[in-house]
């Protein structure tokens, strides 16, 4: 069974993987860009919350 393509599911093409065309993967970049995609997050953590989380994790030594 081949890979399909995330975009139009054609057959997926070596060089443009996971998409069959350059034309696929730009438009799969510009759902992401424009907000198309969303990672959810956790509820009520605003991103001053994580930034800040962020630079107190960076202080500590590796264990």
């Amino acid at each position: 069974m081949s890979e399909k393509c995330k975009i139009c599911n054609k057959a997926v093409s070596t060089a443009n993987k996971p998409f069959c065309s350059k034309r696929c993967a730009d438009v799969d970049l510009h759902r992401w860009l424009s907000g198309g995609y969303v990672v959810p997050g956790r509820d009520g953590e605003d991103m001053s919350d994580i930034v800040a989380n962020g630079a107190a994790n960076e202080n500590e030594p590796e264990t």
